[in-house]
Formats: C-alpha cells, sequence, structure tokens
C-alpha cells in the first residue's frame, strides 16, 4: 500500500435524473447529453419511450428543443441485472461515448427485477424469508452498479420517483402538483453517481440532491443544452484521465504474480461483468503472459 499526492483527474460523468411520470427525465437526459457532445445510446425500458423524442418538440415554456441524434436499444422484461449489465457492454462495444439509462427503477422494481427476484427466491428456497433471499441478489445488484461506475462512457441514468400530489397557492389560485418523493431503486444508489438531480414536475427545473461538481448549488435551474456544456467542462479539468477498469484489474494482476491463479479466480467473474469484451480479452492476454514468464523462470 502506498499513499499518492491527491490531483484532480478528468472523469466520466455519472449523472442521475429523478423525478415523478412526466417530469421530462428522458428529455432533460438527452438535453444534457446533447450539451456534452458525442455518440450517444439510450438503453429504453419504457416501452420505446426515448424514440418518441427523436424529432423538435415544443417545451411547456414555448421554446423548441431539437434533439441530438441518438441511438436506442429497445429493452424488453425481464430487467434483471444481467441484461442490464448485457445493455451496457453493447453500448461500449458500439463506441458510444454516453449512455443513457431510461431508466434504472426497471432493474430494480420493474418486471424480473431485483424486488420480483427476491420475492420469488425467498418463497422458493427460503421458506418466504426475503433476508436470506437478499444474500443472492445483492451481489447481482452490485455488478450492475459497478457496471455503470466503471464504464469509459459517460453515464446519465434515470430513476422515477414516487408521486405525491400537493395543493399549493399560485397567483392567489390553488393548483394542484406533482411532487417527486424517493426514487425508486435502492437506499442509498445516490451515493455512486457524481450529482443527483430532481425534476419538479413543470419546466425541467432540477435541485441536486447530490452533486460533486459544485454546479448546481442555489435555487433550481432549468436543464438545458447548456448544463451538459458546464459539465463537460468540469469533467474536463484536470490531468490525465482515470485508469479503466482493465488497467486497475492488470496492476492488480502484476502485484500478485505470485498467487496469479488465486487471484484470478477470484475476479475473474467479476472483471468479466463490468469489461467490454475487449477490455476482458486484453486482461486475460496479460495473465497469461505472466503465467508463461512465472513458468519459464521456474525451469531456469
Amino acid at each position: 500500500m502506498q499513499f499518492q499526492k491527491a490531483e484532480r483527474r478528468k472523469a466520466k460523468l455519472r449523472l442521475g435524473i429523478t423525478g415523478p411520470s412526466g417530469s421530462g427525465k428522458t428529455i432533460g437526459a438527452l438535453m444534457v447529453a446533447k450539451g456534452m457532445g458525442g455518440r450517444i445510446a439510450v438503453i429504453d425500458t419504457e416501452r420505446d419511450s426515448a424514440s418518441l423524442y427523436a424529432e423538435p418538440l415544443r417545451l411547456p415554456d414555448g421554446s423548441v428543443f431539437t434533439p441530438p441524434e441518438f441511438d436506442t436499444l429497445s429493452l424488453d422484461p425481464p430487467y434483471t441485472p444481467e441484461r442490464m449489465i448485457e445493455a451496457i457492454k453493447a453500448a461500449q462495444a458500439g463506441g458510444y461515448d454516453i449512455c443513457i439509462i431510461d431508466s434504472t427503477t426497471a432493474e430494480w422494481s420493474g418486471m424480473g427485477g431485483c424486488l420480483e427476484m427476491v420475492d420469488a427466491i425467498s418463497k422458493a428456497k427460503f421458506g418466504g424469508n426475503s433476508y436470506m433471499a437478499w444474500s443472492a441478489i445483492t451481489p447481482r445488484h452490485r455488478a450492475f452498479l459497478d457496471a455503470m461506475l466503471r464504464s469509459p462512457m459517460h453515464i446519465i441514468a434515470t430513476m422515477r420517483s414516487k408521486t405525491e400530489t400537493a395543493q399549493i397557492e399560485d397567483g392567489g389560485k390553488k393548483k394542484v402538483v406533482k411532487l417527486g418523493m424517493k426514487s425508486e431503486q435502492r437506499d442509498g444508489v445516490e451515493y455512486e453517481f457524481t450529482t443527483v438531480l430532481d425534476l419538479i414536475h413543470d419546466g425541467h427545473f432540477a435541485t441536486a440532491s447530490k452533486d460533486r461538481t459544485g454546479l448546481f448549488a442555489g435555487d433550481p435551474r432549468r436543464l438545458s443544452e447548456e448544463t451538459g456544456v458546464a459539465l463537460m467542462e468540469w469533467l474536463e479539468h484536470g490531468g490525465e484521465p482515470l485508469p479503466s477498469a482493465a488497467d486497475l484489474a492488470i496492476d492488480l494482476l502484476r502485484a500478485n504474480a505470485d498467487q496469479l491463479s488465486e487471484t484470478w479466480v477470484k475476479n475473474a467473474r467479476s472483471w468479466q461483468e463490468v469489461m467490454s469484451d475487449e477490455e476482458f480479452k486484453r486482461v486475460t492476454a496479460e495473465k497469461d503472459a505472466l503465467k508463461a514468464r512465472t513458468q519459464a523462470a521456474e525451469v531456469a
């Protein structure tokens, strides 16, 4: 173990956008992605809803938003962690710069998602004991989060939030509005993101429930292309890019060359789940090369 001087490095975006149904999560994600620039992939678990925004549309304030070009992958149930990981890896293999996951709620509470799997496993194997079932599902959910965190792409993940209505005063008149509540994902998921923006129902205004960038302090701000430009400038500030998952894996193999087999058995499966095929091939080739060098040294 060795400490190093902390340095600000380039990073990849991990942005969460939460809000109730109809609050504009998909459009907001496309706005941010357009401002960032690059090729955009959308993993769509919402019955092709993202494709509805593939042409100019008029916003509530009367302005017109022209969306960026983007490609979609319509993902049908079951929304298991493994299928979500497969979709992320497909976007990586396609060479996309930005991946919008719309939405990650499907992996948690959608058809075939974690909550349904826990219910099914607890009844089938543990006599209704959901605590024991979570011991089987949590590592699979964790692998999905790791796939987002370690991806070489910028990730924008939308999450539905439970909806509550409230009556407010607006210019002397009573008005019923939808309020976003807790996001429909596992507790603590917000800690995995660089920034989490919570949308109110009207106008694409967002407040930050978590923000490492310092860009969203103060009053709610409207999401726009400029939001993506500002985020990209923040991400690009610093030195060299962070090492990839493959680089970190190779460093670990080299540091444990004397226990190569044990290190490989312990980590290979999780590496394969979060890396692209090319990355995993590179790690495998390095493992084989280390093994060959070790065997040659033993013969000598």
